[in-house]
């Protein structure tokens, strides 16, 4: 869940012109870390850039935990709400193997109704949806696109149940609940063990050795801990469980080859790689949280933003574009990439403070995006 950030980088406002064609080398890529890092007191800061849907340069800046081992491309870091991407990519592997259709009911994977399943705690609070029969509409690009219906998670709700806001596919509001219902489609309706086809579909192929959505103790010699805000530090949560919406362990080596896959298609069919950039649900929202705000205004409403399978895509001076952020309380990551040439800047930070700096690195990274921050962020003051 976002929380709404207090501080103001005055020296990270300038708005850079366009950058020429040429992407900064290794040194400038430093040059620019060093930089965020010291506009934010950022501790911990990684950035890896693709061109071309092939992995340019990958680098890692300052420490790992508070003893001051250094961060480096192999530190095992917390991939967040990035998580959500590698599912999306997951599930459209699975179409592309007619396993999963996006617009058929998720309702139709299962074999009993949903409320009957009760409250799950690996899952949701399926027996909340009892008398709310608009949770036999919802399919699987509803869960990716984030147009559920549902609150972020049942348990941000101010009596913890789980409901139905809006018709489900009407609108955007941002959900994790929606792609755990996803989940328990698969692997419970399915029967498809998740852990092993990620592994099969997306780890092994794509050059991911250190990546898991559960905790592995080889992570452990060496993992980040976290930054807070107020500079205080959060230790590395070890999951155990599998949850799509968040619970990815990586590293930025591994992630910047899972990017240069995403912008590049690699592994998907023609159809399924569109998906990931087809503007599917327009956004009215005035900013991406809190989740469940009422629309803005027709004049007051974001331009060129949309909701694909798992993405956020955006139309801005490069053309078509597409962004996906993770971020806790200690950490912060954002994936920007341009179709033009297939560029991507990947950002990852095991301390919260960085994301001040995102609008800058991605900026200086690919020239100006039009990546659209205010949305992003909301009313934060560093935009």
């Amino acid at each position: 869940m976002r929380k709404k950030f207090l501080w103001a980088m005055p020296l990270l406002m300038a708005v850079a012109p366009a950058r020429a064609a040429a992407l900064p080398d290794h040194a400038g890529v430093a040059a620019i870390a060093q930089k965020a890092m010291a506009g934010t007191r950022a501790r911990g800061l990684a950035i890896a850039v693709i061109d071309r849907g092939k992995v340019q340069s990958v680098q890692a800046f300052g420490e790992r935990n508070a003893k001051g081992d250094p961060l480096t491309p192999q530190t095992i870091m917390y991939g967040a709400s990035l998580t959500k991407v590698l599912f999306a990519y997951t599930v459209l592997r699975l179409v592309d193997e007619g396993k999963v259709d996006l617009d058929k009911p998720i309702a139709d994977m299962l074999a009993k109704p949903l409320p009957d399943y009760g409250n799950l705690d690996a899952y949701g609070n399926w027996a909340d949806l009892a008398g709310d029969e608009r949770w036999r509409t919802i399919t699987p690009r509803m869960a990716l696109n984030h147009s559920s219906g549902f609150a972020n998670f049942h348990f941000l709700e101010p009596d913890g149940k789980l409901r139905i806001h809006f018709d489900p596919g009407s609108r955007y509001s941002y959900s994790g609940e929606g792609m755990m219902l996803l989940q328990f489609g698969i692997e419970k309706g399915l029967g498809i063990d998740l852990g092993k086809d990620l592994q099969r579909l997306v780890f092994g192929p794509l050059n991911m050795p250190k990546t898991g959505l559960t905790w592995r103790p080889d992570f452990a010699e060496n993992v980040v801990d976290g930054w807070r805000l107020d500079g205080s530090v959060e230790p590395h949560d070890q999951r155990e469980r599998i949850r799509v919406a968040g619970s990815m362990d990586t590293t930025i080596t591994d992630l910047a080859n899972f990017a240069a896959a995403l912008v590049s298609g690699k592994g998907l069919s023609k159809a399924s790689r569109a998906e990931l950039l087809r503007a599917a649900l327009p956004i009215r929202s005035p900013s991406q949280f809190p989740v469940l705000a009422e629309d803005a205004p027709p004049a007051e409403q974001p331009a060129n933003i949309a909701a694909s399978a798992g993405l956020i895509t955006f139309t801005g001076p490069q053309g078509a574009a597409f962004f996906r952020g993770g971020h806790n309380d200690s950490t912060g990551n954002t994936l920007v990439c341009v179709e033009k040439k297939q560029r991507c800047v990947l950002i990852m930070s095991n301390d919260v403070r960085a994301e001040a700096a995102f609008p800058m690195i991605v900026r200086e990274v690919l020239g100006e995006t039009g990546t659209p921050w205010r949305w992003i962020f909301g009313d934060m003051k560093f935009i």
